[in-house]
């Protein structure tokens, strides 16, 4: 079953880019911006992860904390986040347990190829863990400017 808006967002657990594993209700008491991407180093994620970088400092003046989660082992989070200068904890959902708690694990096509993947998908979740708001299947231009808009507006 997939979490739905106005529901508090069961807890979870996974490892982060610091080393250490970080679980959602650490972050009870602030907004949190809960971004599935498919994976590093790729055009569409990597505009999207600078986006979030350029905009980190309002989203931190919003009380807010950027999460961003792919299948994509630690290892490869950490060289994504040196290169592109992130300010945010990335985290590994190898399992796509998370993923699949979202219901972002999908059946995508590429080329006439089919595959198991995520659909990019952003999510915020309110100070008490409440699910407030959810974009699926999103288009990376001018997605960030959106999210940190609702936040400002809405909470």
């Amino acid at each position: 079953m997939t979490v739905a808006i106005g529901e508090v967002v069961q807890d979870f657990a996974l490892p982060a880019s610091n080393g250490e594993t970080v679980k959602l209700s650490d972050y009870r008491g602030k907004h949190v911006v809960l971004y599935f991407y498919p994976k590093d180093m790729t055009p569409g994620c990597t505009t999207q992860a600078c986006d979030f970088r350029d905009y980190s400092k309002e989203f931190e003046n919003l009380d807010a904390v950027i999460l961003g989660i792919s299948p994509d082992p630690i290892s490869k989070h950490e060289k994504f986040i040196e290169k592109h200068g992130l300010p945010f904890l990335l985290l590994s959902d190898e399992n796509h347990e998370v993923a699949e708690q979202f219901g972002v694990w999908k059946l995508k096509k590429n080329f006439g190829k089919e595959y198991m993947g995520i659909e990019r998908s952003t999510f915020i979740i309110d100070r008490d863990g409440v699910l407030v708001k959810e974009w699926r299947k999103v288009k990376v231009n001018g997605h960030v400017e959106e999210t940190l808009n609702y936040i400002k507006e809405n909470l």
